[in-house]
């Protein structure tokens, strides 16, 4: 099924693995223009080398960011207008903040947590606007977690700001649908990332048990019974960055094997 994303310039925010990196992959094997962002030099070439071997479109390109700083973010922008223009799909990631309950979380990593999961997705989002608008087409996905629907425990940070990034995407659908820019919010599950196993870890070091029992128990609590991969969760974020969504904006979707029962 052709997507209507060849030749079109997509941005995805912190794709040097996990999500991100799926979706830039997802993306490239479209035939689209492809940049990634990554705070890591070397890690970002191996994503860029990774992505250009299986892809159709050998336009693929890396630029060293911190999400959480204006001057670089701004650096990704000049880059990729210098050599492509302006972004015709925006991938909105970040990586997840620090874990911790309320009582365990102080004033500096509450101002880094909003910075990078929710500033981070504020500016980049107003970058691309004047482009979209001109030409009066864009799409933005913003990957935010399945605790836009139901919080995780010990995740107050991401739980507070990615609720924010839902209530932000909300509001624009409405401004910017005259314009034929959608807006719809992912909301990852148990997804096989490196961020997922990190969580395993801990979750096993807290209760004392073995990361294989966290896993079984969250088998339990999902109805397909295992974790998704990140090329499935990608196939979700191609879709609604790409032309063949024509009307789904506003929307936040899950991506968690049934997980989450609340409406």
């Amino acid at each position: 099924m052709d997507v209507g994303v060849a030749g079109k310039t997509v941005l995805v925010q912190a794709a040097t693995r996990g999500l991100g990196f799926a979706v830039a992959k997802a993306f490239a094997s479209e035939g689209a223009l492809v940049a990634i962002t990554g705070r890591d030099e070397n890690r970002l070439e191996e994503a860029v080398a990774d992505i250009q071997s299986s892809a159709t479109n050998q336009n693929v390109m890396g630029v060293i960011c911190d999400l959480s700083r204006v001057d670089q973010l701004d650096h990704v922008f000049q880059v990729i207008e210098r050599r492509w223009g302006g972004v015709d799909v925006l991938i909105n990631n970040t990586g997840g903040p620090p874990v911790g309950a309320f009582v365990e979380v102080d004033d500096a990593q509450w101002q880094e947590a909003f910075d990078l999961c929710l500033m981070s997705f504020i500016r980049s989002t107003r970058r691309v606007l004047p482009h979209m608008q001109e030409q009066r087409w864009g799409r933005i996905v913003n990957i935010a977690s399945s605790s836009i629907r139901q919080p995780v425990d010990r995740l107050i940070l991401s739980n507070t700001f990615r609720a924010g990034v839902l209530g932000l995407a909300k509001s624009l659908a409405t401004e910017l649908a005259p314009y034929n820019i959608l807006i719809n919010t992912l909301g990852p599950g148990r997804i096989a990332t490196d961020r997922v196993a990190s969580l395993d870890r801990i979750d096993a070091d807290k209760q004392g048990i073995s990361v294989a029992e966290v896993q079984r128990r969250w088998y339990e609590k999902i109805p397909m019974g295992r974790y998704g991969q990140p090329d499935e969760f990608a196939q979700m974020a191609l879709f609604l960055g790409s032309a063949a969504n024509g009307y789904v904006t506003g929307q936040a979707v899950l991506v968690d094997g049934g997980m989450v029962r609340s409406l």
